[in-house]
């Protein structure tokens, strides 16, 4: 049963060795079954709430086992492993994460998550999706808008139009201080600098003129974004609602996820993406998938990784059914793109360079906490 985010559990346990970590790796799905079954259980840290369908799915494929999903944030998943290997803790047995450039700089580098990859879809993904940890999905915080509000298509053609007064106070995105995706977001801004300045002279008609301290047009982007009154939100879901919710005149826009449009029916929502901006309109990056290497359940944490990969049909079965959705784009090579959606190379989004944002990141937090 999927848990709250928070709650206290203190497990000590028993490790496996690496030799016998090692072998596990090798096993098939059919043969991790009775050596999971015996475990009981599998603890799924996950910085998405769709863990909730995934264990439903788990436990009807695999009766005996009981999937426990924590629904995290990022940034607070990084804070909890952190804490809890400090203490000598190990709750989780699979870490499903994104903000990669922490994961693959800190994390991994720490010791505090383990890759795996299963051996039944290496052949199925590029290298670039196998290390240095493995890659289930492709996911998004780009500039989104209210298709009912603005019928004709996205009301800005350049991100610098979210600086003008036209959009003062009307620009909705989660604070970048409190989420590592949408810092992300804006260290990318940053270190795409050059295209920032070629799309401010395109959106008008001159060369970029810096503030005193400022270094480059990326930088400038966020100064004057937060001096146009940007309003942050402490959840995605918050600013789906500001953007999205149907009824409105001329709603706002703003950063949030791509795949969220999933929920535009239930949710009473008109999200779109803003694919045609100049010159982006966000960010690309990995969902990640790792062990804790001090699991409780080692056996059923790689059963776990093995079915969030999906089965063997093009849709990738009930395992990736929560995630084969317009706006996630899977990292399986034969996994059908998802009919809604916009191919990958087609979507205008920046790839992020994780070990690359990470070098830059906390000036680029010190400079939003300067604006704030």
């Amino acid at each position: 049963m999927m848990r709250p985010a928070l709650f206290s559990l203190c497990l000590t346990l028993p490790l496996a060795t690496p030799a016998f970590a090692q072998d596990l790796d090798m096993l098939t799905p059919a043969d991790l079954l009775p050596l999971a079954q015996e475990e009981g259980t599998v603890t799924v840290y996950s910085f998405t709430s769709r863990i909730g369908r995934v264990e439903a799915a788990f436990e009807a494929a695999y009766p005996g086992i009981d999937m426990i999903g924590f629904d995290l944030s990022s940034t607070e998943m990084i804070a909890r492993l952190r804490s809890e290997a400090s203490a000598g803790i190990a709750n989780a047995d699979v870490i499903y994460v994104s903000d990669s450039p922490v994961v693959l700089t800190e994390l991994l580098d720490a010791g505090l998550i383990a890759p795996y990859v299963p051996p039944r879809v290496a052949d199925l993904l590029p290298d670039s999706a196998k290390s240095p940890v493995l890659q289930q999905r492709l996911s998004t915080k780009v500039l989104m808008y209210n298709e009912e509000s603005y019928p004709d298509g996205a009301p800005v053609d350049n991100l610098w139009d979210l600086t003008q007064p036209a959009w003062n106070g009307r620009v909705m995105m989660v604070d970048p201080l409190q989420r590592g995706d949408y810092l992300d977001l804006m260290t990318e801004i940053v270190l795409r600098a050059d295209e920032m300045a070629v799309a401010y002279e395109a959106a008008f008609g001159e060369e970029i003129t810096l503030d005193d301290g400022i270094t480059d047009a990326g930088r400038q982007f966020i100064v004057d974004l937060f001096a146009n009154d940007v309003v942050l939100f402490g959840s995605t879901d918050d600013v789906n609602v500001a953007i999205g919710a149907t009824g409105q005149d001329a709603a706002p826009i703003g950063f949030t996820t791509y795949s969220d449009r999933r929920d535009n029916a239930d949710e009473g929502w008109a999200l779109q993406v803003a694919n045609e901006v100049m010159p982006s309109n966000g960010i690309v990056f990995p969902a990640l998938l790792a062990l804790n290497p001090n699991g409780p359940n080692p056996a059923a944490a790689r059963l776990a990784v093995d079915f969030l990969m999906g089965d063997d049909t093009e849709t990738g079965g009930a395992g990736f059914a929560p995630f084969y959705v317009a706006g996630d784009w899977a990292t399986r090579t034969d996994i059908a793109p998802h009919p809604d959606a916009i191919p990958l190379d087609d979507f205008n989004g920046w790839r992020i360079d994780p070990q690359q944002t990470a070098t830059i990141r906390a000036d680029v937090a010190d400079l939003i906490l300067q604006v704030q």
